[in-house]
């Protein structure tokens, strides 16, 4: 079994008032008491015409004259005088002590005992229109007699009903009449756990005596354990008076303003000594007639608890401690389970503890949006009919709940409208007539947000959910005589053209001491032959356009970065083309706040709200729309026209608006979440778990949930992202994209060219050479740079032309010569003269 936590009440009746002095009327009382003995005098209060009442009266008397009967050499004597105060049930005490042990109290009726039974009757019809079927009574045996009997006269006592009653009255049960247990068959009860034992048999013939003597005429036939605790208070009490009255003076206090009332507590004096008694019986423990006496917190507790089912006097069903919790004896290898209850009605089957009398259900009233919620009233019928499907939702999982619980519920809707047949007020309005009980729940389509759950518990969410932003969108791409630049952005576009040149003057600067006329000519020529070749490269690639090595190289360098560039922007073109890519006019929320343009929103949503208080725009700023309609004109429109330049609404209703008009509007900016769409019920409503299990059963089913949705919205309407794209990003294609293969093509076509033309190098670092060797040895090393050598194509001695192969060797062979001589400076002279006969 479960673990259960169960809260024991014992009410004590007795209120104990320490007294000091002797009062006129007791007087002569205290003369029979030896001078040598201190009187003390207390108050009991309680109600002597309950049957709690007596049994005290009679058990603190009897226990006055056994305490001093075996302790007369005691220097104290008490002195009770008894006082009549009525409605002593503690009951705010009692419900503090059920919220403390997270037990929840929905309703508290309080009846009087001086109610009449008409009165009674009418709370009682109160209570049988509420969903809960768990009532805990804690009150006396004289009012509780009178309950019970009207609780089976109105049909209360039945099947599906429980009622637990407290210590107080659990106590009582073999003191009540017989007709009162009857009328209490099924009703489960708590008391202390009393073992039988020899002494406990005698106090009980001695308390029938002293019955007999005091109250002959009283209805009262058995002690209970209240009057056992009676009586062990009165020892407790006497021992410690005696311990701390001898060394005090037991001096009153009286007040500024007394009074004659026997019940005005204000008004009673107090002693000196009061906290010094109340700390003395604190500390006092014995074995007494009910057991070990021992407070704790103020109060008496029991080590064991009799769970009682009132089947006669009363049937034990088990017992509670704290070791073990609940078993169904005490003993050692008894089962933590409770024995077979029964009931009320006399049913075996633990009842669900609620029930549906009536369930009055509010729904919004939304011209604008039936798919969603409608609510037609037909007047030839007088019926209003519902539909739509969130309404639809809420049947599918009605039908679950109904078959769960085995029970019919009959929902009473009712449209939260005014008299001109539109909505009351705002949703959370609406929402807010739960707690002011005018409605029971609310469906349709509801937003679950925080703020609300202050004052409503909602299920889990049906629909899925989120707010973005709707806005026109500009002008088609394809009507654009200048599309063709669309693919690659500005920078895209200048990253290629210097490519192109700077491929060119590569090729150039190796090709031009070769026989290429390519780039020959006049420097026009020359620069249209830069600007041209990449695409003259391409269009006549069966040309041999380069001679050396190194210069075709690059050129397959170059065609290869054409290849990948003209694939792209082929890629990009027809997606441009072909794609409906619809760009939204606004996407930046600060410009919208910033340049003083309206939004909208869902007349009576928490949008509005969510606006101010979140995206920090002012309210002059937002304009209630109610329909799709409004939607689609406002937008038209703009602000500069009265409309608005972006609409904030939920995603349902965004699918459902851009279905009917997605040519011309689209969605920008982030999606800010939300729970989505559920029910509302009351708080702590046991509707609200099967309802939650109700709808994850629902929305599990695809096939029912995809005919719901088709029914209402069409083809995949409801799906759970946005058909199109949020992004208001562009797909043109940018430098940085391709910023790798610019890299590539660099290094490769930079190294092709230090390749080929090594003069470009070799002269910083012979340079470089000359300086690291002058550091060396600046005063007997000579370092000599030979000068480049070029081969003219003519010869100057001889005035003869070279050959073409004379040529191109010239062209390929080494152009400079180094010489490095170290030693004396006749050796360098000599190798100077060799070198300029040499160039000579």
């Amino acid at each position: 079994m479960a673990t259960v936590k169960w809260l024991f009440l014992d009410l004590m009746l007795l209120f104990l008032l320490l007294h000091d002095a002797i009062a006129d009327h007791s007087e002569s009382n205290a003369e029979k008491l030896t001078e040598s003995k201190s009187l003390v005098h207390i108050g009991a209060i309680f109600d002597p015409d309950t049957l709690e009442g007596a049994i005290a009266e009679i058990s603190m008397s009897l226990a006055i004259e056994d305490f001093y009967a075996l302790h007369p050499n005691y220097q104290s004597r008490l002195f009770v005088h008894f006082t009549t105060a009525k409605d002593l049930v503690t009951t705010a005490a009692a419900v503090d002590e059920l919220q403390e042990n997270d037990i929840r109290i929905s309703h508290m009726s309080k009846i009087p005992t001086s109610a009449e039974d008409f009165q009674i009757s009418k709370e009682l019809s109160k209570l049988s229109t509420m969903q809960t079927r768990v009532f805990i009574v804690h009150m006396n045996t004289a009012l509780a007699s009178r309950l019970f009997a009207l609780v089976a006269k109105n049909g209360m006592m039945s099947k599906g009903y429980t009622w637990i009653v407290t210590a107080c009255l659990s106590n009582s049960l073999n003191v009540l009449d017989s007709e009162v247990i009857d009328s209490m068959e099924g009703v489960l009860g708590v008391r202390s756990h009393l073992p039988k034992s020899k002494e406990l048999g005698l106090f009980d013939r001695r308390w029938k005596s002293k019955l007999h003597s005091m109250k002959p005429n009283s209805s009262v036939t058995e002690i209970n354990i209240s009057g056992l605790w009676a009586y062990d208070t009165i020892f407790a009490l006497a021992k410690a008076v005696e311990k701390i009255l001898s060394p005090i003076n037991p001096s009153i206090v009286n007040p500024s303003n007394p009074s004659e009332s026997t019940t005005d507590f204000g008004s009673l004096g107090f002693s000196r000594i009061g906290h010094i008694l109340c700390n003395q019986i604190l500390n006092t423990q014995f074995k007494g007639l009910s057991g070990e006496f021992h407070l704790v917190n103020g109060q008496l507790e029991s080590s064991v608890f009799q769970i009682v089912n009132v089947i006669g006097t009363g049937r034990v069903v088990g017992y509670w401690t704290s070791e073990k919790g609940l078993t169904q004896t005490l003993d050692l290898t008894s089962k933590n389970d409770l024995k077979q209850i029964i009931w009320p009605g006399d049913s075996t089957i633990a009842p669900t503890g609620w029930a549906i009398p009536s369930l009055v259900v509010g729904t919004p009233v939304r011209l604008g949006f039936p798919q969603f919620l409608s609510v037609r009233e037909d007047g030839d019928l007088n019926k209003t009919t519902y539909s739509g499907f969130c309404m639809e939702i809420f049947n599918a999982t009605l039908e679950i709940v109904e078959e769960k619980l085995g029970m019919k519920i009959h929902p009473q809707l009712v449209p939260y409208e005014d008299e001109n047949g539109e909505m009351a007020g705002t949703y959370d309005e609406l929402l807010y007539q739960i707690k002011l009980k005018k409605f029971d729940a609310v469906v349709g389509d509801i937003s679950i947000v925080a703020s609300r759950t202050d004052y409503v518990e909602f299920t889990l969410p049906y629909s899925e959910s989120g707010v973005t932003m709707l806005v026109p969108v500009k002008r088609d791409n394809r009507h654009n005589m200048w599309i063709f630049l669309k693919p690659w952005t500005w920078d895209l576009w200048l990253a290629v053209i210097i490519a192109c040149i700077f491929i060119t003057l590569i090729i150039r600067t190796m090709e031009h001491q070769t026989e290429n006329s390519e780039f020959g000519g006049s420097p026009r020529r020359q620069l249209g032959m830069i600007l041209m070749f990449p695409f003259y490269a391409m269009v006549i690639p069966q040309r041999e356009l380069v001679v050396k090595d190194c210069s075709k190289f690059v050129l397959v360098i170059w065609l290869w970065l054409a290849f990948i560039l003209m694939q792209s922007y082929t890629a990009s073109l027809s997606s441009i083309l072909t794609v409906d890519q619809l760009e939204p006019t606004f996407a930046d929320l600060k410009k919208l706040r910033t340049e003083s343009h309206f939004v909208g929103f869902q007349s009576g949503s928490f949008v509005e709200d969510f606006l101010v208080k979140q995206l920090n725009f002012s309210r002059n700023q937002t304009r209630p729309l109610s329909n799709f309609g409004e939607y689609k004109e406002a937008l038209s429109n703009g602000s500069r026209k009265g409309g608005v330049s972006a609409i904030f609404e939920e995603i349902p209703y965004i699918k459902v608006f851009l279905k009917k008009y997605s040519s011309k509007y689209t969605t920008a900016g982030p999606i800010y979440r939300t729970d989505g769409l559920g029910f509302a019920f009351a708080k702590d409503s046991p509707l609200v778990s099967h309802f939650s299990q109700a709808i994850l059963l629902v929305r599990e089913n695809q096939t029912r949930m995809d005919r719901i949705e088709k029914k209402y919205f069409g083809e995949n309407v409801m799906t759970p992202t946005l058909a199109r794209s949020i992004s208001s990003e562009s797909s043109s294609l940018r430098a940085y994209n391709f910023g790798g293969l610019f890299i590539i093509v660099g290094i490769a076509t930079l190294l092709a060219l230090l390749i080929s033309e090594r003069y470009i190098w070799q002269k910083p670092v012979s340079l470089v050479n000359k300086y690291l060797t002058s550091q060396k040895s600046p005063s007997n090393e000579v370092e000599l740079v030979a000068q480049p050598t070029t081969l003219p194509e003519t010869d100057i001695a001889g005035g003869h032309s070279l050959s073409p192969d004379q040529a191109e060797d010239s062209g390929n062979s080494e152009r400079t010569n180094f010489g490095h001589i170290s030693g004396d400076t006749s050796a360098g002279e000599d190798e100077t003269e060799n070198a300029e006969a040499h160039h000579s």
